[in-house]
């Protein structure tokens, strides 16, 4: 078996942003345990940034907010991170292997073969490639902003059996425990939707960068991989082992879907938000989902908010209900224009489509 096992700032730094060397001892005791036991492990990492501010004398209430800070904080952090890895990993006799990833690794066909060969090499040789964000250097347009994320588009790109997600809470709960003292936790879940993405709720703690609904947004994405999913508490004992034996009670576990979505459409649909909303007639919206089609300006009936060509958009029915999401080849503007009209209407040179069907993903 195949795992791609996630932990978060909040849980292998203290307040200062000091690296809490325990706690990744912890996690590559496990990671070793899994390994002996046969299986491959593979290990996404968070912290660069928290563990280069207490170095840099910017730690607890110092911390800058200005992003070129951080970035060349987090290249402080990162090697003082990996130093920790590679003892840590050593002690049991494992090699650590680094691999900074950025989301054009995601997107572009020929960096996401080089980036599934190098992990898949890596694992081949025996190596634990522990993974993060390229934080120094990421635009910040465009970065991911948090591991979660990265953990499942990782989990995808490798053909992982089981994601785990550690964090510093036992799992998604019923309610929030600070507030409800009646909360339990929710084992296992069939379906992502609405209901349980609002029971998630906001960030978490004040060092990492996502709290509870990235974990379950990260799930999402995962379980549209084939990927099962286990959110659990990095502290808890044996965690790795237990999760990935399907021990009850170990955590949120999230079952994978029964559809397999490429990575660039995975991408489009769950890692890149969206800056607008285009609406269809029923027609243009059963053509779309059953039939695989592109969206054509025919089918348009409105534009909601500002976008450019290549932005992702979400797709919503005559009732408002969205259920794809897309790349747009035209402007916000270009759509209004063209709204209703077949193609044969359409000036000179402009797009037969909207949405092209390669830049379409049915959520519905």
């Amino acid at each position: 078996m195949l795992v791609v096992a996630k932990i978060g700032t909040s849980s292998i730094t203290d307040t200062e942003g000091g690296i809490v060397r325990g706690a990744i001892d912890k996690l590559c005791a496990e990671a070793a345990q899994l390994r002996g036991a046969g299986h491959r492990v593979l290990l996404v990492t968070s912290g660069a940034i928290g563990a280069g501010l207490p170095l840099l004398g910017l730690g607890g209430d110092r911390r800058p907010r200005d992003s070129v800070t951080l970035q060349a904080v987090s290249a402080v952090g990162q090697s003082r991170l990996m130093q920790v890895y590679n003892e840590s990993l050593a002690a049991h006799g494992l090699l650590a292997g680094q691999v900074l990833i950025a989301p054009l690794d995601f997107v572009d066909r020929r960096q996401y073969l080089q980036a599934r060969g190098t992990l898949e090499r890596l694992l081949e040789l025996g190596v634990v490639p522990v993974v993060n964000e390229n934080d120094a250097i990421a635009d910040d347009e465009i970065r991911f902003g948090d591991n979660d994320r990265i953990a499942a588009l990782v989990a995808h790109l490798v053909g992982a059996d089981t994601l785990v997600l550690l964090t510093d809470a036992p799992g998604l709960l019923t309610a929030d425990p600070r507030l409800d003292s009646s909360a339990s936790l929710i084992e296992e879940i069939v379906e992502v939707d609405h209901e349980l993405e609002q029971l998630a709720g906001g960030a978490g703690s004040a060092r990492g960068s996502g709290g509870m609904s990235t974990k379950v947004a990260a799930a999402k994405i995962a379980a549209w991989s084939g990927v099962r999913t286990v959110i659990a508490d990095a502290g808890r004992p044996d965690v790795l082992i237990d999760a990935v034996a399907g021990v009850p009670g170990v955590g949120t576990v999230v079952l994978p879907h029964d559809r397999d979505l490429p990575a660039r459409k995975l991408w489009i649909a769950f890692a890149v938000g969206s800056q607008g909303t285009i609406t269809v007639d029923a027609g243009a919206r059963a053509a779309l989902v059953g039939g695989g089609t592109s969206l054509l300006a025919a089918g348009v009936t409105g534009v909601v908010g500002e976008f450019d060509a290549d932005d992702a958009v979400e797709l919503s029915g005559p009732d408002g209900a969205v259920f794809a999401k897309g790349l747009t080849r035209l402007d916000a503007a270009s759509v209004k224009e063209m709204a209703g009209r077949r193609s044969a209407e359409l000036p000179e040179g402009t797009p037969a489509w909207v949405v092209h069907r390669d830049d379409l993903v049915v959520l519905a």
